[in-house]
């Protein structure tokens, strides 16, 4: 298995750190994973695609949200590795994780604006949050790249 892992290439993908009104952030819990964990939105980049188009089209394909104001482009890419019960299930086998680049947005629409049952839908559920919370209802394999983006965060909000 180590060694399948290793020739697989890491997706590249964005997220999106959605901030409303009072610094809370979005998130949603995975309708392919319900228990009690929780995720920002995020997902995949087409071949040639703008990241900040592709974190746009993201949040609205998962959220219906497109009221949103950039805040921050954050530099760094951050990286996730699948578990090893995940390989071959998820991204139709083809990759090993993701390599990803972070955008954080200001919610400008009203929570209406909100709906999970959308064509693409990955949400069972949302709320708001307190950044403060974030690593502690994220899944395991993806803590460490919530905690990098948690210091992001409170550097912007501070």
């Amino acid at each position: 298995m180590i060694l399948i892992k290793k020739k697989l290439p890491l997706r590249i993908g964005v997220g999106i750190v959605l901030l409303n009104t009072e610094n809370k952030i979005f998130v949603g819990k995975r309708i392919d994973n319900p228990k009690n964990f929780w995720q920002m939105p995020q997902g995949g980049v087409g071949h040639n695609e703008d990241y900040y188009k592709a974190a746009l089209r993201e949040l609205e394909e998962e959220t219906n949200v497109k009221s949103v104001k950039l805040i921050k482009e954050i530099n760094d890419w951050y990286t996730y590795e699948l578990p090893d019960y995940l390989l071959g299930k998820v991204w139709k086998g083809k990759y090993r994780g993701q390599k990803q680049k972070w955008f954080v947005m200001r919610f400008l629409g009203k929570e209406n604006e909100i709906k999970l049952n959308t064509k693409h839908a990955e949400f069972l559920e949302w709320k708001w949050i307190r950044p403060n919370k974030l690593t502690s209802v994220v899944v395991k394999f993806k803590l460490n790249v919530y905690e990098q983006i948690s210091k992001k965060i409170e550097e912007i909000l501070n």
